[in-house]
């Protein structure tokens, strides 16, 4: 189970109880907003992308979407997300629980700056009712970010 391996992963950091399994879905950000009773900006939606040799997880505020033209400018590529299968596949966990904690290798996490305007975020634990509150620096370190991008715009 995806939950466990998060669980597991964030051992390393003594963070493996504070995730909250919540009675609620928190698969989209609006649920998560609303089980969690913060701002839909706030969680940090994990997005994964496919890239040439791969996958990626993309880490974004709430109230953001994926602007295609700065993401080819900064990637050059094109955004383009990962089927339900596929993103379980590259990333172990399922649509709705896709975190950028436990990830396998090769997977690289980017955090987009529009979550920085935040002192804590929500992301996802590797299921549909999970969470756990980070700083924006507690999230950089336990994602193992590789950059932090400018790749969204306001929804």
């Amino acid at each position: 189970m995806a939950l466990e391996q998060v669980r597991e992963y964030l051992q390393q950091w003594n963070r493996e109880w504070d995730i909250k399994e919540l009675d609620s879905s928190t698969a989209t950000v609006a649920d998560a907003a609303r089980a969690l009773r913060v701002s839909e900006a706030r969680i940090a939606k994990s997005i994964s992308l496919r890239k040439s040799d791969g996958a990626m997880v993309l880490v974004v505020a709430g109230d953001m979407k994926l602007d295609n033209r700065k993401f080819k400018d900064s990637f050059a590529f094109k955004a383009t997300m990962l089927s339900p299968a596929e993103a379980l596949s590259f990333t172990g966990h399922p649509v709705g629980g896709i975190c950028p904690f436990g990830l396998p290798p090769g997977i690289e996490v980017f955090l987009d700056i529009s979550l920085q305007r935040f002192g804590t975020v929500f992301p996802a634990c590797g299921s549909s009712n999970s969470a756990i509150e980070l700083t924006i620096a507690q999230l950089q370190e336990y994602s193992g970010s590789s950059a932090w991008v400018d790749v969204c715009k306001a929804q």
